[in-house]
C-alpha cells in the first residue's frame, strides 16, 4: 500500500514541509534510506544523516531545526518515534489474518474456542482451557489444563503454558515463552540431599502485557505469580515464583527476579539486572545494566546502578575512583615509602 506525506501527517496530526504529494511504500532506517520509503530521527546522534538519506518522507519532532537544506519531505510530529509505532500498527492491522483451526491440532473435548481464532499445526489444548475471540496461536504450542487465554492475544510458535495460567487481553507472547513452569523450590535435608516444594499456585498474566522470546516465568508455590498490566518482558528474563511486576513496568533482557519480589509499576530494568528474593521495589525505579539489588527500595523514582545498587550519582563519582586505583596505589605506596624514610631521620636525630 502507498501513502501520500499529506495523508500520514493527518493521521498523525502532523505538518508536512516540502513535497506532500510524495508517497511510501516501505520503511528504512535513516542511514540506509531509499527513495519511496519513510524513515524517523528521534535520536540526536543520527542527526547528521538526515541531510544526506535518500529516504523520501522523515519523521522529525517539531522542534527539530535543520541546520542546511534537506533533499527529503519532512512530517513534523510531536513525538517522532511514538508516531512510527503508530504507523507500523496500522501497517500491520491491514495485513491479511490468519483464521481457523489445522486439523493437526490437538484440542480437548472440554476446552471451549473462540471466533476468528487461529489454531495452527501440531498446537495442544488441555482439559477446561478457555481461548478467546480473535486470538491467534502458532504450531507447536502447549497449553496446559484449565487455562484461561483471553480476546486478541498472539501466542507465536513453540510457546508453552502450563495448568491454571490466566492470560488477559491483547496480550503477545513470543516464540519459546514458557509460562507456569515449576518455581525453583527445594527443602534441605539434614543429610544433605533437597525435597522438592511442590509449587501448587498459578500465573496471572494482566491485559497488554507482551512477553518476547525465550523468557520464563515461574508458577507460584501458593497463590499466584503475577504480571500487571501493560508490562513488557524481554528476551531470556527469568522471572520466579510468587514474583509480582507491576503496571507499565518493562524489564530488558537477561534480567532475572528471584523469588517472593515485587516490582513497583513504571519501573525501568536494564539488561542483567539482578534483584534478591523477598525484596519490594517502589514505584517509578530505573535501575541500569548489570546492577544486583539485594535490598529493598522505599523511596519512588529514583535510578540506581551498581552492585550493590546506589544511586547512579554515587555510581559515577565511584567508578572514576575506581578507575583511578593504580594511580591511587601508586601515590599510597610513595607517601608510605616517604613517611618511612622520615621516620627514619627522626629516630637518627633522636640519637
Amino acid at each position: 500500500m502507498e501513502f501520500s506525506a499529506q495523508q500520514i501527517a493527518d493521521f498523525l496530526q502532523g505538518v508536512v514541509e516540502g513535497d506532500n504529494t510524495i508517497k511510501v511504500n516501505d520503511v528504512s532506517k535513516i542511514e540506509d534510506g531509499r527513495p519511496g520509503t519513510l524513515t524517523f530521527l528521534s535520536n540526536p546522534k543520527y542527526t547528521s544523516y538526515i541531510y544526506d538519506t535518500k529516504a523520501s518522507i522523515v519523521l522529525v519532532n517539531k522542534d527539530f531545526t535543520p541546520e542546511k537544506e534537506i533533499k527529503a519531505t519532512l512530517i513534523k510530529v510531536n513525538n517522532a518515534y511514538e508516531c512510527l509505532a503508530k504507523l507500523l500498527q496500522l501497517v500491520e492491522s491491514v495485513k491479511p489474518q490468519k483464521v481457523g483451526i489445522s486439523p493437526l491440532a490437538s484440542i480437548a473435548t472440554s476446552a471451549t474456542v473462540g471466533e476468528n481464532v487461529y489454531i495452527g499445526p501440531f498446537v495442544v489444548i488441555g482439559e477446561n482451557t478457555s481461548v478467546g475471540n480473535n486470538t491467534s496461536i502458532y504450531p507447536h504450542t502447549f497449553i496446559d489444563d484449565n487455562c484461561k487465554i483471553g480476546n486478541n492475544c498472539l501466542i507465536k510458535a513453540g510457546v508453552k503454558i502450563d495448568r491454571e495460567t490466566i492470560i488477559g487481553n491483547h496480550c503477545i507472547l513470543q516464540h519459546g515463552v514458557v509460562i507456569g513452569g515449576d518455581g525453583f523450590g527445594f527443602a534441605p535435608q539434614t543429610d544433605g540431599t533437597y525435597n522438592k516444594l511442590p509449587q501448587v499456585g498459578n500465573v496471572i498474566i494482566e491485559d497488554n502485557v507482551e512477553i518476547q522470546a525465550n523468557a520464563t516465568i515461574d508458577r507460584a508455590t501458593i497463590g499466584s505469580t503475577i504480571i500487571r498490566n501493560g508490562a513488557k518482558i524481554d528476551n531470556l528474563v527469568q522471572i520466579a515464583h510468587n514474583v509480582e511486576i507491576g503496571e507499565n513496568t518493562v524489564m530488558a533482557s537477561q534480567s532475572g527476579v528471584a523469588g517472593s519480589t515485587k516490582i513497583g509499576k513504571q519501573c525501568i530494568v536494564a539488561g542483567q539486572v539482578g534483584f534478591a528474593g523477598h525484596i519490594n521495589i517502589a514505584d517509578g525505579n530505573t535501575f541500569g545494566a548489570q546492577t544486583g539489588v539485594p535490598n529493598s527500595i522505599k523511596q519512588p523514582g529514583g535510578i540506581h546502578q551498581g552492585y550493590p545498587a546506589i544511586p547512579v550519582n554515587i555510581f559515577r563519582r565511584a567508578s572514576v575512583v575506581y578507575k583511578n586505583l593504580p594511580e591511587l596505589q601508586k601515590m599510597v605506596y610513595d607517601l608510605q615509602r616517604k613517611v618511612n624514610e622520615l621516620t627514619q631521620i627522626i629516630e637518627q636525630n633522636k640519637q
